[in-house]
């Protein structure tokens, strides 16, 4: 009898993921404008958090005893160095990330999938200053190759985060960054379906962070490169394909060692809708500075605040605020105790809503860091101490349902002189694809944090360019030298 030599497939999930970056060609019109949107939205926080946070700024950069200068590297925006490809994709991902004011996307688990330009956008800028300098136009890449990734890794992450709770079983959601990441940049590095199979088996067999640094009372900054780091590793992989690595066909599947039974409770992913063009359509953007699923009750105790001066009271009188929510928010946000750093206090939402209502104005970044009065001063404590989170299991489903996807925050106020004010109630968030506002506002947002580093007609003229036809086909070096101050 002859030997058989066929070698057994790769796991569906694995080949589901590089088909559709391989194959996918045509996504709705409405997806390259949103791509655009969220494209210029991550680079605007990018710049946000380069300009308003120190420890930001301290982890950027070369590793010594590194040049500054890589020849032919990727130009870090918001900065004047050109580093390596690895350090650029970290450097660009904890940059857009650190602050937690990018884009989200909510579903069994959070994420961000801005998180994945990092590895995009150093990925194809160093390809393309490699093509011009080695006079191979024809491997040159343009903006329509990054938006083409961009809304790819969007929709891996998100199809993945919406039945898939990886921090149920304590995994942080930047896996699915790892994973999203490695299959575009196989693709933009031109490796064969062969090879971006591999890449991406080791996208799930790479180690996986915790998510403890994201819970009391670990919680703590390194929240805030997490991003980075995946997109680190994810072109890491890739490379190391590219150089001849094989792939681990059954990295899934395999019954004790494999993905499922060691870090899955031995459940299969779930993959609710075929991979489209439908998450970046969908995508919510982060445009209050606050945590995603404390944006409505931001947004409910500013209209509480201004309640409470039309009638001539202050917070000081409220004896307590009841806040109705989602099951994602009594997970992640409903924290007790002290919150001993910035990445403490934007992931609490008693904290977004006491400051809210002392300060009777938004919440913004500044006043989540340590220097901030807020920070300190004991009546925020105060008002945390009287603030009660109950979930409601209607916004949990509504939260969950594909055709609602709401993020819905209640505050009920009560006066000592037992006066309680009328319930506050917000479904959905500015920023969300269901408020009218969105749009104008997200263009605003960007507009100001480019302006942070940028000229103001430097700014226009990237704002204009990107809602030109000539856009898709401007070489991503090009782009990219755009945002070197």
């Amino acid at each position: 009898m002859a030997d058989d030599n066929t070698q057994p497939p790769y796991d569906t999930i694995v080949t589901q993921i590089v088909d559709y970056v391989y194959d996918f060609k045509n996504p709705r019109p409405i997806a390259y404008t949103r791509a655009k949107v969220t494209l210029l939205d991550a680079l605007g926080a990018a710049f946000e958090g380069l300009a308003t946070s120190a420890e930001c700024g301290q982890l950027i950069g070369p590793i010594w005893p590194s040049p500054d200068q890589v020849p032919n590297g990727f130009r870090l925006p918001g900065t004047n160095y050109q580093l390596d490809v690895l350090k650029g994709a970290f450097d660009l991902g904890l940059m857009i990330r650190y602050l937690d004011h990018n884009d989200a996307f909510p579903g069994a688990e959070w994420g961000h999938p801005s998180d994945n330009l990092g590895a995009i956008i150093a990925t194809a800028d160093i390809l393309t200053r490699q093509a011009i300098a080695n006079n191979q136009a024809d491997q040159v890449l343009t903006m329509k190759h990054v938006l083409m990734a961009l809304i790819k890794a969007y929709e891996i992450q998100g199809c993945f985060q919406i039945h898939n709770a990886f921090n149920k079983v304590g995994l942080d959601h930047v896996i699915l960054v790892k994973v999203a990441s490695t299959a575009v940049v196989s693709w933009l590095l031109g490796l064969n379906r062969e090879q971006a199979f591999a890449a991406v088996s080791h996208a799930w067999l790479d180690g996986h962070p915790l998510r403890v640094y994201r819970q009391a009372p670990n919680a703590g900054p390194r929240k805030g490169w997490a991003g980075g780091d995946a997109c680190m590793r994810a072109v890491h992989l890739a490379l190391l394909v590219q150089k001849g690595q094989p792939g681990v066909k059954s990295v899934l599947t395999t019954p004790r060692w494999g993905f499922y039974d060691v870090l899955f409770h031995g459940k299969q992913f779930d993959l609710p809708r075929p991979f489209g063009s439908w998450v970046v359509e969908n995508v919510l953007f982060k445009v209050s500075t606050a945590e995603g699923h404390g944006l409505t009750a931001v947004e409910a105790a500013l209209i509480v605040a201004g309640d409470l001066k039309r009638r001539g009271r202050s917070p000081e009188e409220i004896a307590g605020i009841r806040v109705r929510t989602q099951e994602a928010a009594m997970i992640i946000i409903n924290k007790q105790g002290p919150l001993h750093n910035a990445a403490d206090r934007d992931h609490c939402l008693k904290y977004m809503v006491a400051v809210v209502l002392l300060k009777g104005a938004p919440i913004d970044t500044a006043d989540y860091q340590d220097s901030s009065p807020w920070a300190s001063d004991p009546r925020v404590d105060a008002l945390r101490n009287k603030i009660t989170l109950h979930e409601d299991l209607q916004m949990t489903r509504d939260y969950h349902n594909p055709e609602i996807r709401s993020l819905a925050n209640a505050i009920c106020v009560t006066l000592e002189d037992g006066t309680q004010l009328a319930e506050v109630v917000v479904d959905f968030p500015v920023g969300h694809v269901r408020r009218e506002e969105t749009k104008a506002a997200v263009k605003e947002k960007t507009r100001r944090n480019l302006a942070l580093k940028l000229p103001k007609e430097r700014v226009e003229r990237i704002l204009s360019l990107a809602e030109e036809e000539e856009f898709l086909s401007l070489p991503v070096h090009a782009f990219v030298d755009m945002f070197i101050p």
